[in-house]
């Protein structure tokens, strides 16, 4: 069974919201520091001007952020984020464990971002972190982004089932992203209850031959992904950071 499902062709924001909606969760799920609570004025700037439900959502945590001693966010921040797999920001953690077969889907990412002229600090975070994936479709491509979101819809609602089970401060930040994108469909809710119930994917005998089993940052040439439905209006070539101003 196919667990990435594309379903509606667009979104229902429009692109501004949409892409101001993605820029500040990207950024609100970075770790906590100095610079976030700096930047607290322009925050709620922008979440101001973005429509109610995803504004009622982002000022809830800003409200948090604003009010919580930062070492106390920081610390919730690791055991949330850091310690906890359940809730991983890698998307592909979700459907393929720490398997080899996430080395491939790792690569599609990079691949993706590559062929709209993006290439990636791999220093930095890997591909799938939902912060780079949002700040890409918010600064670079929004086809490309809206795609892979979907595609991974089910690991959004397993990261957004484990902050809530936490009481998470970042669960309205989840859901700020979740109410963009559409809802789950019958396969996906069947998938969601088999992850629940059974957990990521556990290594699988017999992956020798597969096209790449290895970490894809030591991969000299991974296969392209097949990104022809994909628009690629702008070329920027530029590095992404996780959470980087635009």
């Amino acid at each position: 069974m196919k667990w990435f499902r594309h379903r509606r062709s667009t979104p229902e924001l429009s692109d501004g919201a949409l892409a101001d909606t993605w820029q500040l969760v990207s950024l609100l799920l970075d770790y906590p520091d100095e610079l976030m609570l700096d930047r607290l004025p322009v925050f709620r700037s922008v979440a101001a001007d973005l429509p109610t439900a995803q504004q009622n959502l982002l000022t809830a945590y800003l409200s948090r952020l604003e009010t919580t001693p930062l070492g106390e966010l920081q610390k919730d921040y690791v055991d949330t984020f850091d310690v906890t797999r359940k809730c991983s920001l890698h998307l592909t953690y979700f459907t393929h464990g720490d398997t080899r077969r996430r080395g491939v889907a790792l690569v599609e990412f990079r691949q993706a971002f590559r062929n709209c002229g993006v290439e990636l600090d791999i220093d930095h975070e890997l591909p799938d972190h939902l912060s780079v994936v949002l700040e890409f479709g918010a600064s670079h491509n929004r086809d490309v982004a809206w795609t892979l979101l979907n595609r991974h819809r089910v690991g959004i609602e397993l990261l957004r089932l484990a902050l809530t089970k936490r009481d998470s401060p970042w669960l309205p930040v989840v859901e700020a992203l979740r109410s963009t994108l559409p809802a789950l469909d019958g396969d996906d809710e069947v998938t969601l209850a088999r992850l629940i119930a059974e957990g990521p994917p556990s290594e699988e005998v017999g992956l020798d031959n597969a096209p790449y089993a290895i970490d894809p940052r030591l991969n000299p040439r991974p296969e392209p992904l097949d990104t022809s439905e994909f628009s690629t209006e702008s070329f920027l070539g530029s590095v992404i950071p996780v959470g980087g101003p635009r």
